[in-house]
């Protein structure tokens, strides 16, 4: 992966994947005993001469906090169509969960598997900013669909908190 892909959030700034790989083990290794939920979505937000684009990574360990970083993506042009922009929303987050391959997840499971009798899980999903209100409810099947074509599992609101909260948060 090219080192210019870059994460950050409020306490760490140019973070390369394998550092954000390096943060969710050892996010995971303080509770091995958890079940997790790794979650990529992306949020825009269309401004006068730009669409920003955030796509977030976050880890959650149910009922006991979560970790997670943003990347930034802009284009140069507002972006007035809600097609084009969950489009390209849905987009990133498959660009990024790409990044996960089964090298990848299979280290972070390994750190779990020991614990799997006392609670040790992870769940990988996509979070998009759809859902069955409003303008984007016609997108539902055609999003998912990109995103459970590759085995993963997709999430619309009101379940998709890391593209509708957490990246929103960031894209103001």
């Amino acid at each position: 992966m090219n080192e210019s892909f870059t994460f950050y959030n409020v306490s760490e700034k140019q973070m390369t994947f394998e550092s954000v790989i390096n943060r969710l083990k050892d996010f995971i290794l303080k509770d091995p005993r958890s079940c997790y939920v790794l979650s990529i979505g992306s949020d825009s937000q269309v401004h006068q001469n730009e669409t920003r684009f955030i796509t977030a990574i976050h880890i959650h360990r149910v009922g006991k906090g979560a970790w997670g970083c943003l990347r930034n993506y802009h284009i140069k042009r507002p972006i007035n169509s809600v097609r084009e922009k969950i489009s390209m929303e849905t987009a990133l987050s498959i660009e990024i969960a790409s990044y996960f391959t089964s090298q990848y997840l299979n280290e972070l499971l390994d750190l779990l598997i020991p614990f799997a009798d006392d609670g040790g899980d992870l769940l990988f999903e996509i979070h998009l900013d759809i859902g069955r209100n409003g303008m984007t409810k016609e997108l539902i099947q055609e999003m998912t669909g990109r995103i459970e074509s590759m085995g993963i599992e997709a999430k619309i609101k009101p379940n998709s908190y890391a593209a509708f909260s957490y990246a929103n948060r960031y894209t103001k």
